[in-house]
């Protein structure tokens, strides 16, 4: 989900770049094999100045494509890049990294006249549907992106093999090389990334917001006091919800909205509760201990709810906000992949392993 996210905001750069009438290289990961920092879809904006956006890797790798990226600019032709990050006979640019992975990278031009492009992408991360984004994988080409949506291709250039396999791609949501007409296209499958609806506005509920939007999440919050639910306060959230859990006001509440109740107020605590327990909502975090939790269920007649997680978080020896923030999101994170709570050195599979 972090994708969707990270698009966006290198996105957001470009339609300012490219309208300003300036060139930049976007490089983007296209398969991982063995151990990776990052996911096939990644990517890695340099400007003409030099200056960076995102990333490839965990910072081993960014130097070396900083440099092809300056030398895309110049030529205005793609590069396509295999990264071996082994021990010191299985070299990256002269540099033994000892991951024991593999990481291939298209490095592409992007021109001005692109902006169109760009702009129309940049919209589409703004709404709810998924995108296709196709790259053509041709050393030596001009490059481009063709923005695939289900009704059809709505940026980029036209061509309609590599739209058709951007179509299955989508259809499958699953993203990965594939055959193009006789070529090989890379394409980037991005889905909505989840919502988290935090129910209270007070102040531990702002290092909550903060973390899971820096994470990916599309943070909401919802409370009826103005002082406390401001743009200011809230900067990463994208709504801000002026409501009590009474209230007919729309409520964000399928299956891909996650909300964790944190008001102080058992009143409010126990109708947000009923609220959520009435929506598709698969997870309901619920701040405070054990016993408030268990009160709060058997006046709903819901006991036993296992989409309830009160006390919310993991056991994580929390002290303070930000501590018990990192311990909601952490859950969070883990309810969403599916993955068995565990130290990562008990993992036997790579870390990126599909969800």
């Amino acid at each position: 989900m972090k994708h969707w996210q990270e698009t966006g905001q290198i996105v957001e750069r470009l339609v300012r770049l490219t309208g300003d009438g300036r060139r930049s290289a976007l490089a983007t990961v296209t398969r991982i094999v063995g151990s990776a920092y990052r996911r096939p879809g990644a990517k890695l904006l340099i400007e003409d100045g030099g200056a960076m956006h995102g990333g490839v890797s965990g910072g081993c790798l960014e130097e070396d494509v900083r440099q092809i990226g300056l030398r895309v600019i110049e030529s205005g032709l793609a590069r396509l890049r295999h990264y071996a990050t082994g021990d010191d006979e299985d070299k990256v640019w002269g540099l033994g990294l000892g991951c024991n992975g593999e990481v291939d990278v298209v490095i592409q031009p992007v021109a001005p006249d692109s902006v169109a492009t760009w702009t129309r992408l940049a919209d589409l991360l703004a709404g709810d549907a998924p995108i296709a984004l196709a790259y053509p994988l041709q050393e030596g080409a001009p490059g481009g992106v063709t923005v695939v949506v289900e009704s059809g291709r709505w940026a980029g250039p036209a061509d309609a093999a590599i739209e058709t396999a951007a179509h299955e791609a989508l259809r499958a949501r699953r993203s990965g090389w594939t055959g193009a007409g006789g070529r090989t296209v890379f394409v980037e499958v991005l889905t909505p990334p989840p919502r988290l609806l935090v129910c209270g506005a007070g102040d531990d509920a702002r290092p909550l917001a903060a973390f899971a939007a820096a994470t990916g999440f599309r943070v909401a919050v919802a409370d009826h006091r103005p002082a406390y639910l401001t743009a200011e306060r809230f900067p990463g959230a994208r709504t801000l919800l002026p409501m009590r859990p009474t209230d007919d006001a729309v409520l964000p509440s399928d299956r891909d909205t996650y909300a964790v109740v944190m008001t102080h107020s058992l009143d409010r605590d126990t109708e947000w509760v009923r609220r959520l327990l009435g929506t598709d909502a698969p997870y309901i975090g619920l701040l405070g201990p054990r016993a408030r939790t268990e009160g709060i269920l058997s006046k709903l007649g819901a006991a036993g709810s296992d989409r309830v997680f009160g006390p919310v978080g993991l056991d994580l020896g929390a002290d303070g906000p930000e501590q018990v923030a990192v311990s909601i999101v952490a859950e969070l994170l883990s309810v969403w992949s599916g993955r068995e709570l565990r130290h990562l050195r008990e993992r036997e599979a790579t870390v990126h392993a599909e969800r």
